[in-house]
């Protein structure tokens, strides 16, 4: 389980930490055309802030139990990943963009299954 979860935490940490850099590198304009209009809805700050959160995610999702410094931090980051993906849906639900909404849901689920996997299935604290 151990290993599935590590592969899981990657997987995830490597989503966000994509999506994350993205937004704190590229401008509004270039978003647009690579993310959507969705990005209209938002002040340049407001994604630099979603691009900061995502990649802190990341970073929490590997850095803490790699290198066995406050591991209980790893949970967290998921937990955090995990409300970012609501907010989300919420945005691209309103937007009725269903295809969108389905990969929050599987990045949600994945994240809840960290959660659950690190604080029940193979406990780190």
């Amino acid at each position: 389980m151990n290993t599935i979860l590590w592969i899981v935490q990657g997987l995830l940490a490597l989503m966000f930490l994509m999506a994350g850099a993205m937004k704190l590198s590229k401008p509004k304009q270039e978003l647009r055309e690579k993310l959507g209009d969705w990005v209209d809805q938002y002040s340049d700050l407001s994604l630099k802030l979603i691009g900061l959160a995502e990649l802190l995610g990341a970073i929490g999702l590997i850095l803490p139990m790699a290198m066995d410094f406050f591991p209980a931090l790893t949970p967290l980051a998921a937990i955090g990943l995990a409300i970012t993906m609501v907010g989300a849906m919420k945005v691209h639900y309103d937007r009725k963009e269903k295809s969108k909404v389905m990969t929050n849901i599987v990045l949600l689920l994945l994240a809840v299954f960290v959660v659950i996997g690190r604080l029940y299935l193979v406990p780190i604290i």
